[in-house]
């Protein structure tokens, strides 16, 4: 793809990552002259002229499909054919009234009339264009999503030739590929060898790793900073010259950072690599709700100086101040390190780690058998002084007010009880689900015979996958649009706003405020005291209390869902409509959940910019 020659011409202001259509723009594609359809060029067949018009359209920055065709009432052949911009047309059937579809089907079309039109001339024998609209009604896709197009996207002949080197970079055992080998060589005699030398060989492969390793660690550590000067790592050895502590970041998580660094679990793990060295990544979420890796290290030892020592690097590595928040499970050394390096961030336990351990802490059956009792304190209870009230009652019930375990993590239940933390952001990472899915995204490129070098390059294929997602989801969220529920202007104002996966969960809260009723409990100059009853089915409901403050002009709920997540919950939205407040004020909007998020320059802490992987260029007229 010729990357230089792509240019735009928009006639407003937005630039080529605009989001959705405008009916005043006008892009027109610039490119080399030999890429650009003309008006009598001449093709053999269709085909030609479809590889044509879509690799001009590869170049350009947009995917197109078939369109119309006419054929000769005798002979059946096609006497003249248009493709099109694949956005082109309009949707004109309207959904039944009242009826909520249950597949949410997105719209892509935008009316777009980019196209090309082709003729057989009876002289020649060929397809002549014979029409070319080259100008745009939308934005066009840079070139680090053009591949994510339909009609750019192709599934290539597979390898016939397997390589056993690189099939080990994904843990794929030798066994599969050598049988592989033997069906497409007719038998092992026609390999050259047998089973036992291709393992002799990784073994020896291995084994030349391991000899310098840490030395090729640090060479390719290197070599990413020549390639990029904004990636940041840093090595540490004993005495003897052993690793203890390794730490690495590339311009992407540092980038990240500086958008999604408000909230940040960290988790010590299983050891990765034959060293026994504990690989800890520090994890945090994008504007997707996907789990995004911000930094990684090495620790030889699980020590308060060696948690310090990480957290120092993190912070020289991040542009902008420290997290608000950090999730960990609960580690003496690990919280005297965060109380000394991260002194501002709020420190939070996980509570799923917690959870986790009743089975293995608690033995008697019968407050195993109440897990759902424990679950509803734990989970659905408000206020502190519930909370505290539910648990002593469940304690007190089973006779376990003297169980060491249950006594200590009630001792710690305002770092991880929902009741005492959910007044501040989370980011809706409400356990260690997050770090807990992540590993076991990464499990396919890791394995304990692993070298620092092997699993470095596992996981950099592992973490390059991972951030496809996430491209994949940008691109979504720019070129197709959500479907409505309730089509209301506060709906279409989120929609707007919103990567998919946030509206979809403000939909659901915004579905079942329908549910809520509000009653007035007091009023004064100074807020306004709501009690407001959800309906969950015939006969159940629950009850929340939505305080508005006058002054401020913003309504809070006692469930904090706003404070903890960052999306306004059905009770607020529920007042929202009483109030006949029609758009969502900005106080109950977040950036970091928006399409958007990521829209600014990036900084390190030496005043030089953190480069993007990808270059956007682009020409406003």
């Amino acid at each position: 793809m010729d990357e230089n020659a792509r240019v735009w011409d928009l006639t407003d202001s937005s630039d080529a990552d605009g989001d959705g259509v405008d009916p005043d723009i006008c892009v027109i594609p610039k490119l080399n002259t030999e890429s650009i359809p003309e008006v009598g060029k001449e093709f053999d067949s269709l085909q030609d002229v479809y590889n044509f018009y879509n690799n001009y359209a590869e170049k350009a920055g947009f995917s197109i499909r078939s369109h119309s065709s006419k054929k000769d009432r005798l002979t059946g052949e096609i006497k003249r054919k248009e493709y099109v911009c694949s956005k082109q047309g309009t949707y004109c059937r309207p959904e039944a009234e009242g009826r909520v579809r249950k597949r949410r089907r997105v719209k892509v079309r935008q009316d777009c009339k980019a196209r090309i039109g082709v003729v057989k001339c009876p002289e020649s024998n060929k397809y002549s264009i014979s029409l070319f609209e080259e100008v745009h009604n939308h934005s066009l896709t840079t070139p680090d999503k053009v591949h994510l197009l339909r009609s750019h996207r192709d599934v290539r002949e597979s390898r016939k030739a397997l390589k056993i080197d690189r099939l080990g970079v994904v843990n794929i055992p030798t066994h599969p590929p050598v049988s592989n080998l033997e069906v497409q060589a007719g038998g092992m005699e026609n390999i050259g060898c047998i089973n036992k030398d291709f393992y002799d060989w990784e073994m020896n492969m291995r084994t030349q790793l391991l000899e310098h390793d840490v030395e090729l660690l640090s060479e390719h550590f290197g070599a990413e900073k020549r390639k990029n000067e904004s990636f940041y790592f840093k090595m540490e050895a004993d005495s003897s010259g052993r690793l203890t502590n390794l730490f690495w970041a590339d311009s992407t998580s540092r980038r990240a950072y500086k958008f999604y660094g408000d909230v940040i679990v960290f988790n010590t793990t299983y050891s990765t690599n034959r060293y026994g060295l504990v690989f800890s990544p520090l994890i945090g979420v994008s504007n997707h709700g996907q789990t995004i890796i911000l930094a990684c290290a090495f620790l030889s030892k699980e020590t308060t100086e060696s948690f310090v020592w990480l957290f120092d690097q993190f912070k020289n590595a991040m542009p902008g101040p420290p997290p608000k928040m950090i999730i960990t499970d609960y580690d003496a050394a690990m919280t005297k390190a965060i109380v000394q390096a991260l002194p501002t961030t709020y420190h939070r336990l996980c509570v799923w780690h917690i959870l986790n351990k009743f089975s293995e802490k608690v033995n008697p059956p019968t407050l195993r058998d109440r897990f759902s009792n424990l679950n509803a304190c734990i989970w659905e209870i408000d206020t502190t002084i519930e909370f505290e009230s539910k648990w002593l009652t469940l304690i007190t019930e089973n006779g376990l007010n003297d169980h060491p375990w249950l006594s200590s993590i009630y001792d710690l239940r305002d770092k991880w009880v929902p009741a005492y933390v959910k007044h501040v952001f989370s980011a809706g990472m409400s356990s260690s689900k997050q770090p807990e899915s992540s590993h076991a995204f990464f499990k396919p490129y890791v394995s304990r015979k692993n070298s620092l070098m092997d699993f470095v390059v596992r996981f950099e294929r592992g973490l390059a996958k991972q951030r496809h997602e996430e491209l994949y989801a940008d691109h979504v969220d720019r070129n197709e649009k959500p479907a409505s529920l309730l089509e209301t202007s506060m709906e279409t104002q989120v929609a707007g706003l919103y990567t998919k996966a946030l509206y979809q969960k403000f939909q659901i809260e915004e579905l079942k405020s329908l549910k809520c009723f509000l009653q007035c409990t007091t009023s004064d100059d100074r807020q306004r005291v709501y009690k407001v009853t959800e309906r969950i089915k015939p006969g159940v409901s629950k009850v929340k209390e939505v305080v508005y403050d006058v002054s401020a002009d913003l309504a809070s709920c006692s469930c904090k869902h706003l404070e903890f997540c960052g999306i306004p919950c059905r009770h607020v939205l529920a007042f929202l409509k009483h109030e006949q407040v029609e758009y969502l004020p900005d106080k109950y909007l977040l950036k970091r959940w928006m399409q958007r998020a990521k829209s600014a320059l990036v900084f390190d802490c030496d005043a030089i910019k953190i480069k993007d992987h990808v270059d956007r260029v682009c020409r406003k007229k």
